[in-house]
């Protein structure tokens, strides 16, 4: 343990070498995190998915700069990982806890009728929609069978047939 404390310094007054022992530490240890994390947590980007790669990332500068406590800064961020995981699993055997912690879909479109009061309620705007029936090569509104805002803030896109 002393090898190990005299390689990352302390947490205040680390060398800059130290620092950057402690760099490649951090490095490796994220990347630990993400395969802990699974890919969910980029690829479907939800609010709760966001706040923990924030707080994980903020953590994970206050441990590398000796802003925070090196060994106590890795085990609350690979604690917060870990529960991220398990209440991602969770959710997968809950539908009560699914829908506790998971935004539902909004309609914002439905055969061709745009719902402005759903729209209105979750901050969308006339061109957003627009924009997100461009992204899915939709010119018109009447050519869409359902628009969808997702819990990640994308609007998916179900075209009418023919």
């Amino acid at each position: 343990m002393e090898y190990i404390r005299a390689l990352i310094g302390p947490d205040e007054s680390a060398e800059p070498w130290q620092i950057c022992v402690r760099a490649v530490i951090v490095f490796v240890f994220g990347l630990a995190c993400l395969r802990i994390a699974g890919r969910r947590t980029f690829s479907q980007a939800t609010p709760l998915d966001i706040f923990i790669a924030i707080v994980v990332g903020s953590n994970m500068s206050r441990i590398m700069t000796g802003k925070a406590s090196f060994f106590g800064g890795l085990a609350a961020t690979l604690l917060l990982v870990a529960l991220h995981r398990l209440l991602a699993m969770a959710t997968l055997r809950s539908n009560l806890l699914a829908r506790i912690v998971k935004v539902a879909p909004t309609v914002l479109v439905r055969d061709g009728v745009i719902d402005r009061d759903a729209m209105r309620r979750h901050g969308i705007s006339q061109a957003d929609l627009e924009e997100g029936l461009r992204l899915e090569q939709v010119e018109d509104c009447q050519d869409v069978r359902l628009a969808t805002l997702e819990g990640g803030g994308t609007i998916s896109v179900v075209k009418r047939a023919g």
